[in-house]
């Protein structure tokens, strides 16, 4: 029974030694970011989503996506909280093909998020970034070719998101967003450096190397793209697992078609879709998606 008990201290310490340097390499970009996405939320928000209402008064035809996919990343609500929003502008005259261009960006990638990706390095952050982006883009444009004359949302039952930023105080309404941003987000940032620390004492970077590596890049990206479906939970939880599998070996292609999945296919997300999609059409959100990060993984892995 003392064995036992020395094993588990030891392993228990040898987890908690790599959970401690996890943490002190990535805690910065958490904090940064909560702080960024809160100072968005509370200051820049209205003005994001005033420019892409803006964008019902032009004719830009096929073109509304790039600035929809922009103003998707931009905007920090997640997808419940865009759903009401895209309601609205639904309402206010905004094309299917902008708003779903808008919406897929907004599902994958916030200026939160951007800030929590910088601890993955340049590349990865660039190819996050131009990856989401183009998945609005392309998104909106698939809208556009085959829902040109039918309506491919159903915005019934929506009213007006609500809005929590309301204190007269500006900055008790900071304080509060960035309260409420650590409660939605702290402990699965945390778990997910545990999730790390645990991977790094008890998987071999040669094993794993070899399956997520660019010597079996195909395969790789496919697990990667398939695992992103049920692992994901929070884009900051994920940040410390993507950076040491990196650093283990797995390819930048697996990492970008993991990224893809992971945010798009989150059960919350796959929740609010769901009730605008329909089930023929929510089914075909899956295939775009997990087709998109396939492609995307293979591209990234073939470019670098």
């Amino acid at each position: 029974m003392e064995q036992i008990w020395e094993v588990l201290r030891r392993e228990f310490v040898y987890v908690w030694y790599y959970f401690t340097i996890q943490l002190r390499q990535i805690a910065l970009y958490y904090v940064l970011g909560i702080v960024l996405g809160s100072v968005i939320s509370v200051f820049v928000k209205d003005r994001i989503h005033g420019l892409f209402r803006a964008l019902g008064d032009r004719k830009l035809g096929v073109l509304g996506v790039i600035p929809a996919s922009i103003l998707g990343i931009a905007s920090p609500l997640c997808m419940y909280g865009t759903i009401p929003l895209a309601a609205s502008f639904s309402r206010s005259g905004i094309r299917d093909d902008w708003l779903a261009a808008f919406m897929m960006s907004s599902i994958l990638l916030n200026p939160q998020l951007i800030i929590y990706s910088t601890a993955l390095g340049p590349a990865a952050l660039t190819i996050r970034i131009a990856s989401c982006f183009i998945c609005g883009c392309v998104a909106g444009i698939l809208i556009r070719v085959f829902y040109k004359d039918k309506p491919f949302f159903d915005f019934t039952g929506f009213d007006e998101p609500h809005n929590h930023d309301t204190d007269p105080n500006l900055f008790l309404r900071l304080v509060k967003n960035i309260g409420r941003n650590i409660k939605a987000t702290g402990l699965w940032f945390l778990v997910g450096i545990l999730l790390s620390a645990l991977f790094q004492r008890y998987v071999p970077a040669d094993k794993f190397a070899a399956l997520f590596g660019k010597t079996n890049e195909g395969f790789g990206v496919l697990m990667a793209a398939t695992i992103g479906v049920p692992l994901y939970a929070c884009g900051g939880g994920t940040i410390p697992l993507i950076r040491e599998w990196l650093y283990s070996g797995m390819s930048m292609g697996s990492a970008a078609a993991f990224m893809l999945t992971g945010p798009s296919t989150k059960i919350t997300n796959l929740g609010a879709l769901k009730i605008v999609l329909g089930m023929k059409r929510f089914l075909l959100y899956l295939a775009f998606i997990m087709l998109f990060s396939f492609v995307t993984g293979m591209v990234v892995n073939l470019i670098m």
